[in-house]
């Protein structure tokens, strides 16, 4: 079933779970009961983090605690194990030591899904709640040769780099994080399309969008866009507006789910349960 990517994240964001970018400004060790996750979004190749911010400043209006909202910003033609991983790491713990929260939530686009899954893997994995790829080249993508003889991060991307196979070898999705990606038929970039999904995650995929579509707000997308922001407005307000297909996803994520929200998918399916309603 083909869904829009952002009102699926708009499901998790309302469960508590992801928040979206921005640079926050908490102070250190003031965490608040019952405060979110602070989540942090990483973004792709040569990009930045104001890649995210129309989507930003909707969620954040429809409610989302600004100080629980981070983006990380880095060099994307370094290294992912060697620089990247290390670099993510100190920023989370930053991020961490700001909130008082003892985990985060990680969201990449693309390039971005690289580094946050070497840093899960690796030794993050503890502090990490949800890892969420946004068409991300998991098992490469073979537009990369473009420009991998002059740029770390696409030699990275390649199919079968030394990044690649060491993030695919043994288990593609290991501990206890919550692993959920998405891709696109429409990604014109990310080749094969099935490089996005991992073993073990929740993969998901959603309406024809371009590559760049899945990390952004282009002119393309905005009337997308604006008709999952009233559907956010309606659940925020106990409402309608959710879908099964999303209360689904939003029940994955947090096991909560809105009062008066369906508890099995119309036309079938896997039955929704929640711990509470919300």
């Amino acid at each position: 079933m083909r869904r829009s990517v952002t009102l699926l994240l708009a499901g998790a964001l309302l469960a508590g779970t992801v928040a979206l970018p921005a640079t926050a400004h908490a102070a250190p060790g003031n965490a608040s009961v019952g405060a979110p996750r602070p989540v942090v979004f990483v973004h792709g190749r040569n990009a930045g983090p104001g890649v995210w911010g129309s989507l930003t400043e909707r969620l954040t209006a429809a409610g989302t605690p600004a100080d629980r909202i981070f983006a990380w910003s880095y060099d994307s033609s370094q290294s992912t194990n060697e620089v990247l991983a290390g670099r993510l790491a100190a920023y989370v713990d930053d991020v961490l030591r700001r909130t008082g929260a003892d985990q985060v939530d990680l969201v990449a686009h693309s390039l971005g899904s690289l580094p946050t899954r070497w840093y899960v893997k690796y030794g993050g994995g503890s502090k990490v709640r949800n890892w969420v790829s946004l068409a991300g080249p998991n098992h490469g993508t073979s537009l990369a040769w473009a420009c991998a003889l002059w740029d770390q991060g696409c030699r990275d991307m390649t199919p079968g780099s030394y990044v690649v196979s060491r993030l695919n070898e043994g288990d593609e999705t290991p501990g206890d994080v919550r692993y959920t990606t998405f891709w696109s038929a429409g990604d014109g970039q990310i080749l094969p399309k099935s490089s996005t999904a991992l073993s073990g995650a929740r993969n998901v995929q959603v309406a024809d969008m371009g590559h760049n579509d899945l990390g952004g707000e282009p002119a393309a997308a905005r009337p997308r866009w604006a008709s999952v922001a009233g559907g956010l407005e309606g659940v925020a307000g106990g409402g309608g507006g959710v879908g099964a297909a999303e209360l689904d996803w939003y029940r994955s994520l947090s096991g909560v789910c809105p009062r008066g929200a369906p508890r099995a998918p119309r036309g079938g399916g896997r039955p929704i349960t929640c711990r509470r309603d919300r």
